[in-house]
């Protein structure tokens, strides 16, 4: 057990918290047609509450697309948040963190920008490390083998964090390698995998800042494999009971991330029934407010999809932006 004082771990908890709430209230949106398609975090709370805290506001953030609490922590907008799964390019902008990336759909394509970063930041001299979120399915996919093998070459300040919440959509984990871990594929690479509990939140801090430091020192890159489980649907657009066990789900809502810090909590007299209505409220009332001041927003101009996209407008964009504007008129 790490020498965590209790303040903060109550603070683990009231984020655990928070990511839950606003992770309920985006499947709502979701359902009323208020956003798009959504990948709900529900069971993956301590994996990346816990990882998350490890992280100096220094460092970089590359996600996936289900690290929705990971950008909590990190100080993302609130409303931001809610417009970006709306697909509002304007949420990654603004007064937004400047290392924290946006979400990444294609499956693993992440790993080789992260390494990338890390590779500059080395090349550049500064102490800053790279986090990378990715789940057990990237590991089949050839940019994840690229990007371990360049950071293990290179030595890069990088932590690998894999998600593994036992299926990439409906392949199940065994399906998925032959490999008895997904971290012992660091040792090919010729650098550090750890395998930790995953729903286990103090494990998660505690291991992550660990590696995170490790990196910073210099010492080189790991690979975290953090055992979780997805409670929910793949995604808004998928149907998990065609493909796994409601017993198999029940069995790990028991392991919950947020039911085992409680427990820790009652067996150290840190539980009280005032401690939870209070945070209770502070996140309800924190996702009602983020989510009322999102949906007042005015919607996007067809000019954000020009936008970003080259340094200098192609003739055939301004063209197709001109034609927009003109039947918008």
């Amino acid at each position: 057990m790490p020498d965590l004082d209790n303040d903060f771990l109550k603070e683990l908890y009231h984020y655990m918290h928070l990511a839950r709430e606003f992770d309920r209230k985006l499947f709502k949106l979701q359902r009323s047609g208020k956003i798009g398609t959504y990948a709900q975090v529900k069971g993956e709370e301590a994996s990346e509450i816990g990882s998350a805290f490890a992280l100096e506001d220094h460092d970089w953030f590359v996600p996936s697309f289900r690290e929705a609490s990971v950008y909590l922590v990190r100080g993302a907008d609130r409303p931001s948040l809610v417009r970006a799964w709306n697909g509002d390019v304007r949420a990654y902008r603004d007064d937004q963190h400047p290392r924290n990336l946006p979400p990444s759909i294609p499956i693993a394509s992440q790993l080789v920008h992260a390494m990338g970063i890390a590779w500059a930041n080395k090349i550049k001299g500064n102490d800053e490390v790279t986090i990378v979120y990715f789940g057990d399915g990237a590991t089949s996919e050839g940019d994840f083998h690229e990007a371990l093998n360049f950071a293990g070459v290179y030595n890069l300040p990088i932590v690998f964090y894999c998600q593994n919440n036992q299926y990439a959509i409906s392949t199940p984990r065994e399906q998925q390698t032959k490999s008895e871990t997904i971290a012992q594929k660091a040792h090919a690479y010729g650098f550090e995998g750890v395998q930790i509990d995953g729903n286990d939140v103090i494990s998660t801090y505690h291991v992550t800042k660990q590696k995170i430091e490790k990196a910073r020192r210099g010492d080189g890159p790991t690979l975290i494999e953090s055992l979780t489980y997805r409670i929910k649907d793949h995604t808004t657009s998928d149907d998990s009971g065609r493909y796994r066990d409601q017993a198999e789900v029940d069995e790990w809502k028991n392991k919950g991330p947020l039911l085992r810090l409680q427990k820790y909590f009652e067996n150290n007299g840190l539980w009280t029934n005032e401690y939870k209505e209070w945070v209770q409220k502070e996140v309800k009332t924190e996702v009602s407010d983020a989510v009322k001041k999102a949906l007042k927003e005015e919607e996007p101009g067809p000019e954000n999809m020009f936008e970003h996209v080259f340094s200098e407008q192609l003739p055939g964009y301004k063209e197709q932006l001109e034609m927009i504007k003109e039947e918008r008129r």
